[in-house]
């Protein structure tokens, strides 16, 4: 068995709406034995309350695999990063450590490297990962690249990832907003130090008897 081709999964974390949907669902994967493989963090938690999902990027050539001293990780031949086999993981966390995306977690109950595989008994066979079953603002969507662009005309996918000097290709993509010229990869570390713009709204403020239809409001 091995996940289609033509198909793809794609996070959107900008129509996150922090539901925990996704968390619940992803506890029901029959794989999963009651954990939830996928969890939820706050984009800058002093100033928002946004969430973003996060969920395994599947990358090329895998840092958590590099590192395990045991062997543990896998990569199938279609892309999709396993969790730690549980007869040769150790629980050494160096994968914890490795993960530049913050996505293995480890549980010491178990001694055992637990994350995302893509709800592979799903995906492998043609259906949808639990998480993209249930989320209702379609933050986590899988499907063909032909349908995510003709529903986020705006939005543009990308599998490219720069940390520093490192630049990592993934099997998900991530959905952002479209400019020209295109952006050949998302630079990680600069986006860091990025603020969001202010946006001015044209709304009626009440002013000593008459609104002003007109008046505008920075926010």
């Amino acid at each position: 068995m091995a996940v289609p081709g033509h198909l793809e999964f794609f996070v959107d974390p900008s129509r996150c709406i922090g539901c925990q949907s996704c968390v619940q669902a992803c506890s029901e994967c029959d794989t999963h034995h009651g954990e939830a493989m996928i969890h939820l963090e706050y984009a800058d938690r002093a100033t928002s309350i946004q969430t973003v999902p996060v969920i395994c990027m599947h990358c090329e050539q895998p840092t958590c695999a590099e590192v395990c001293p045991a062997d543990a990780i896998k990569r199938t031949s279609d892309g999709v990063v396993q969790s730690a086999r549980k007869p040769r993981c150790i629980a050494c966390g160096n994968c914890v450590l490795a993960c530049p995306f913050g996505v293995p977690e480890l549980y010491n109950d178990q001694l055992l490297m637990m994350k995302c595989d893509m709800c592979y008994d799903r995906s492998s066979v043609g259906k949808k990962p639990m998480c993209a079953t249930v989320c209702p603002s379609q933050a986590l969507f899988f499907g063909t690249r032909e349908e995510i662009l003709s529903i986020r005309p705006q939005s543009m996918p990308t599998n490219r990832f720069r940390f520093g000097d490192q630049t990592i290709t993934t099997r998900v993509n991530v959905m952002v907003p479209r400019k020209k010229p295109r952006p050949l990869l998302l630079d990680v570390t600069s986006a860091m130090n990025e603020r969001p713009q202010n946006r001015t709204l044209r709304l009626g403020v009440v002013d000593q008897g008459e609104p002003d239809p007109f008046a505008e409001v920075k926010i």
